[in-house]
Parts: structure tokens; C-alpha cells; sequence
């Protein structure tokens, strides 16, 4: 699937804004309904933090097939097909492509979001703050760590990948190496990025999930593999070994989705064997 929408006249890869971006509401049970996918970056980040902060009962869950085609995301067996119904539904004149993570109100029948950095942050500071991923005293600091990230790694990996220009391909490059080179320096000091368990941990550990398995040679972020880097990879282990990021991460759909969905990146859909990783501590 090709996202020609979003490459500039000089060859990056420039994504779309998020077109729905309302708040969320308080909870109310059975009202709310994310829609995600095991193989999302973006979506699973929602996953985990809806795990992590005991939110099953009060925000429900549909899982979409990780295949993905130009009507966009199938619901397997489920009313709608596609998620672009959703999308139709709440503004008829959508034209961008269908993305996940989105929280469709069952109440006012609309999708109420789907700006993926902010649904985190909603369900930290509204829903639930038992852990606290975002505190108050490192919230400043948590936002320059963030912006950090979306430019120099969780973003970057899709403009090295989408690039139609060799120019716009090194320089995403060097900003994932740069960024992955700063983290193992400061991951070799300490557990998380901070004193504690933030949103920021849930933002870096989809990408490093998908580093070796997909972005490493489906991406062309070849110079390194996230297992040269001790401390990252230690790091990664460490939050994948607690159930809300581990139960979340199914590498199965994640290939499938990147090799199968991306025939601009991989014209014959055939999916890799391995990389063989022992994940566990």
C-alpha cells in the first residue's frame, strides 16, 4: 500500500495530521471502543497503556486484521468491515488514510480521536494514574523526551523506509542512529528513561519491538541492529518481560503487516524468516 499522499515534491515521507482530535470524555463503561492493531507502533502504545493502568472494563478493545488493502483496515467478523466506515460515518468528506489507533463513542456514534500522541496521555491523566506514566514533576521533561523520540526514532524509521530520494533516506538514517546512540548512553545508567516508568518507556519500546524484525532491513535502517546495542536491548527485554508490553507484541503480525501491506517497500509480500531472538531475560 502506497502512502504517495504523504511523500513531498523532494522524496520524504511527510505524515498526515490526525484528523479527529477531541479529548476523551471521562470513563464510562461500554461507551468507548479503541480500535488498534497488534502490528501498529502507534496502536499498540494505546495497548499497553490500557494494560498497564487496569482500563479493560472501562475502555473495550477490537483487535483489526494486520492486512491491510486500499480499503484499509478489515474488523474480522465484526460490524463494521472496514474502519474507514467509522471514518465515513463521522465526516463523510474524509479523504486521508484510515489509522489506527482510534476511539470510536458508541454513545454519539463518531469517532472521537485518533491522534495517537494524545490518547496515551488522555487515558494517563484522566482515566487512570495508578502507575503514574506521566507525572506531574516530569512532565516538562517527558515532552522533550517524547518530541525527541517522534523525531529522531518512532517517525524517523517510516521517513528512512518511505523515502523516494537518497538525500531524504541518509538523513532519517542518521537522526534513528543518532537517537538510538544517545538512548544507550543513557539506558546504561539507569532502568527507564527516567527514575520511573513513563510514557516515554511505552513510546520507545514499540519501535525497538519492530527494530530487528522489520525496520532493520524492511526500512533500510541498516547501520546497527538493535541487539549490537547492550543496554537498549537489555532495556527492551526488561519491559517486554511485563505482560503489558509483552502480552501486546506479536511479531507474527507485525511481519506480516510491514512485508504484506508495504508493496511499494516489498513488491512480491513475501515475509521473512526470523530474525531469531530470544526475548527473555
Amino acid at each position: 500500500m502506497k502512502p504517495s499522499r504523504e511523500i513531498s515534491d523532494d522524496g520524504r515521507f511527510v505524515r498526515q495530521p490526525n484528523h479527529f482530535t477531541d479529548p476523551l470524555g471521562p470513563p464510562e463503561p461500554g461507551r468507548y471502543r479503541l480500535y488498534a492493531s497488534y502490528a501498529c507502533p502507534w496502536a499498540q502504545r494505546v495497548l499497553i497503556v490500557r494494560a498497564l493502568l487496569g482500563l479493560e472494563d472501562l475502555l473495550d478493545v477490537t483487535i483489526v486484521d494486520p492486512i491491510r488493502d486500499e480499503k484499509g483496515w478489515r474488523v474480522p467478523g465484526g460490524d463494521p468491515e472496514y474502519l474507514s466506515e467509522l471514518y465515513h460515518a463521522t465526516d463523510p468528506g474524509y479523504t486521508g488514510r484510515y489509522t489506527v489507533p482510534c476511539v470510536w463513542d458508541t454513545r454519539d456514534k463518531r469517532i472521537v480521536t485518533n491522534d495517537f500522541p494524545r490518547i496515551t496521555l488522555d487515558l494517563e491523566t484522566s482515566w487512570g494514574t495508578e502507575p503514574d506514566l506521566y507525572p506531574e514533576r516530569l512532565r516538562p521533561d517527558i515532552d522533550i523526551m517524547n518530541d525527541r523520540l517522534y523525531h529522531g526514532l518512532n517517525n524517523a524509521v517510516y521517513e528512512a523506509g518511505f523515502a523516494r530520494d537518497q538525500q531524504a533516506y541518509e538523513e532519517a538514517v542518521a537522526r534513528v542512529f543518532s537517537t538510538l546512540d544517545f538512548l544507550e548512553v543513557r539506558l546504561a545508567e539507569s532502568e527507564h528513561l527516567f527514575d520511573t516508568l513513563t510514557d516515554s518507556d511505552v513510546r520507545l519500546y514499540t519501535t525497538l519491538a519492530r527494530f530487528d524484525a522489520v525496520y532493520y532491513a524492511h526500512f533500510k535502517c541498516s547501520v546497527r541492529r538493535l541487539t549490537d546495542y547492550p543496554a537498549l536491548w537489555a532495556y527492551a527485554r526488561r519491559l517486554h518481560a511485563i505482560p503489558a508490553f509483552g502480552e501486546t507484541t506479536d511479531f507474527d503480525q507485525i511481519k506480516r503487516h510491514y512485508y504484506v501491506t508495504q508493496t511499494n517497500i516489498n513488491p512480491t509480500r513475501i515475509v521473512p524468516v526470523g530474525p531469531e531472538l530470544d526475548w527473555r531475560l
